[in-house]
């Protein structure tokens, strides 16, 4: 059983708003705070699957074998969810349930480890640092494996997604292929993700070539993100290749450039965690039963389809 604890009204409100056809423009009258625009949260999800691709998944006793003694004793594990926007993770029109990619695979993986999954809605920036406390066993919310991460966190992988960029239909932009061709440009993106990093870490491209660098707009709610692209206070948002895919589809005006990077995806665990190989496990059990294709395909992302689940791997070069 996933037992989900729900965050605040405007949260809840800000998440809709982020999935649906935002028809909010510079004159638009929908306030993000409430979940208001042209369309409404409830038009927002008409496209939300909704396909039960889990409960038939049974429990793998090879798999469970690996877990610690202690864990399988307990039958529980504390999951800390980033929710945002599909097809990761995101809530449906009652503003409680979840759904997504990530909540289908973890809850998939929990079933075939006979495992109960206790999960509590956190913040992306923060689950990372609570799973290094000990408050999480384990968290999901889209994070990309990456050296600097390694560090400090263990993943098994289960999709590879990676860093992208979309825009509005009438930006100049067509491709981006490298950094310096934001110089000058507003880039809107997460706080506290590998993408915010990598554009930190290489403004000094714009510096370097005599422009002007660019500018970056962190947002914790994706809501917000996507309001700034639409009233023209961003000129590009950089995110994940399938979540902007999934967001351009549905929101009138705008369009994905292009992919700038792939990533290996995972779910994330305090360093040193033994937890490890019993997902790495569970994981490769769902590809052998078919669970993972069908999750896959109920939410389109059939070309973010792993080999095998690792452990750690190095970050896509």
């Amino acid at each position: 059983m996933t037992i989900s604890t729900p965050r605040t009204t405007a949260l809840r409100a800000t998440a809709l708003l982020a999935t649906g056809v935002l028809a909010l423009t510079a004159c638009g009258s929908g306030d993000p705070s409430d979940g208001a625009g042209a369309t409404g949260p409830a038009a927002a999800h008409a496209k939300i699957p909704t396909t039960d691709v889990v409960s038939g998944v049974t429990r793998d006793p090879a798999a469970a074998k690996l877990l610690p003694a202690e864990v399988r004793k307990r039958g529980t594990l504390a999951l800390a969810a980033s929710v945002g926007t599909p097809p990761g993770a995101t809530y449906l029109p009652d503003g409680t349930t979840l759904a997504g990619q990530d909540i289908d695979f973890a809850d998939a993986v929990g079933k075939a480890l006979g495992l109960r999954i206790h999960r509590e809605v956190a913040s992306f920036e923060a689950i990372l640092p609570a799973l290094g406390s000990g408050k999480y066993d384990v968290g999901t919310g889209n994070f990309g494996v990456t050296d600097e991460r390694r560090r400090t966190i263990d993943f098994v992988t289960y999709v590879n997604d990676g860093q992208g960029f979309a825009a509005r239909k009438d930006s100049p932009l067509k491709k981006v292929t490298s950094l310096k061709q934001l110089c000058g440009l507003t880039v809107a993106t997460g706080a506290g993700t590998t993408f915010e990093a990598t554009l930190e870490q290489n403004r000094h491209l714009c510096t370097a070539a005599g422009k002007k660098p660019y500018d970056v707009s962190t947002f914790a709610e994706p809501g917000a993100l996507w309001i700034s692209l639409q009233q023209g206070r961003s000129d590009v948002v950089m995110s994940t290749i399938n979540g902007l895919r999934y967001a351009v589809e549905q929101q009138p005006g705008l369009k994905f450039l292009n992919e700038f990077k792939r990533l290996d995806v995972g779910f994330a665990f305090k360093k040193g965690t033994p937890l490890a190989p019993a997902f790495q496990a569970a994981v490769n059990h769902l590809k052998k039963d078919g669970t993972y294709d069908r999750i896959l395909k109920k939410w389109g992302t059939g070309p973010s389809a792993i080999t095998t689940s690792q452990i750690s791997p190095p970050e896509i070069k």
